[in-house]
């Protein structure tokens, strides 16, 4: 993370998951938000999800990121996660409010949140910096999509556990022929993340690197694979299901999914743009303890 100096704070945005207005308690948080900003006399933008219940104009996700100076996202890592796959081209900080269960990526909760906010209008913040990934399909030699990801890539397949056949290159020169249940790449944001349900390394966020996961490969040999992040990786997909309930899909941060076929080719690349989260402390370590339970005693099982 580095020092950031003060920038002009004149407009801030407020985003929600979609179901956000229908809980008393979150909504009643979203309120004192929202008086709070209207004493530091900013623009409060609200996105679709939440605009109702205020009788405001919402916006789309990546509109509302390119009117604002700041957003605050108020939800779980899932929320964060939809945000910065909307991100566009203007540099924005994120101010992500956990209130949701898990909350690995979130700055703040609800009874800090004021305090947090409180130090970044006077510039007592840092900037973390993450990394998203470009990812780009390509069929019949045409390119198809083009997405970004904060987490990660997967393809798998999810009904059935069968093996998949891909064929991986970095940077043009021939890897390996994968032969496995799936594939995971990800960023160090999203090493903790499915990457490490399936035996992938924690990787830290400063690290400029990405992580080529197997998901139970068919050779014991085929192990998790860091390589820096200025090369492209290309897999093309070498299994064809002609079973409409067997089919092969690749899922962007475990939320959107796009079917594949045979033969597409899959691009993936560190993309040009990046997250920034103001953070008010140095939280990584202090995470990982608290969420993957480091140096805590099994309790005895008792009947």
């Amino acid at each position: 993370m580095v020092k950031e100096e003060l920038k002009s704070i004149r407009k801030v945005g407020i985003i929600t998951k979609r179901t956000f207005a229908q809980h008393k308690t979150k909504m009643a948080c979203a309120k004192k938000l929202v008086k709070y900003l209207e004493k530091k006399k900013v623009e409060i933008v609200f996105d679709s999800n939440i605009a109702p219940a205020f009788k405001q104009k919402g916006f789309k996700k990546h509109e509302l990121l390119n009117k604002v100076d700041l957003a605050i996202t108020l939800g779980g890592d899932g929320t964060l996660l939809k945000t910065a796959r909307s991100l566009g081209r203007k540099k924005i900080l994120i101010l992500a409010v956990n209130m949701g269960n898990l909350g690995f990526l979130t700055e703040s909760t609800p009874d800090k949140l004021y305090d947090s906010l409180d130090r970044i209008f006077k510039g007592h913040y840092n900037i973390d910096k993450r990394s998203l990934l470009r990812v780009t399909i390509y069929r019949d030699n045409k390119k198809l999509s083009t997405y970004l990801a904060l987490n990660d890539v997967v393809i798998n397949q999810g009904a059935f556990a069968r093996i998949i056949r891909m064929n991986l290159e970095i940077d043009g020169r021939q890897v390996t022929k994968v032969k496995a249940d799936g594939l995971i790449i990800a960023t160090p944001t999203g090493s903790t993340a499915h990457s490490l349900s399936a035996g992938g390394p924690i990787v830290h966020p400063r690290i400029e690197g990405l992580t080529i996961t197997p998901i139970c490969p068919s050779s014991l040999s085929m192990r998790p694979l860091v390589v820096p992040d200025n090369r492209t990786m290309t897999i093309t997909l070498e299994t064809e299901r002609r079973e409409e309930i067997a089919i092969i899909g690749l899922t962007l941060d475990g939320q959107d999914m796009t079917i594949l076929k045979y033969g597409d080719k899959i691009k993936i690349r560190r993309s040009k743009r990046s997250l920034y989260m103001a953070r008010t402390g140095n939280r990584y370590f202090k995470m990982l303890r608290g969420k993957l339970h480091w140096g805590e005693h099994s309790k005895p099982h008792t009947k």
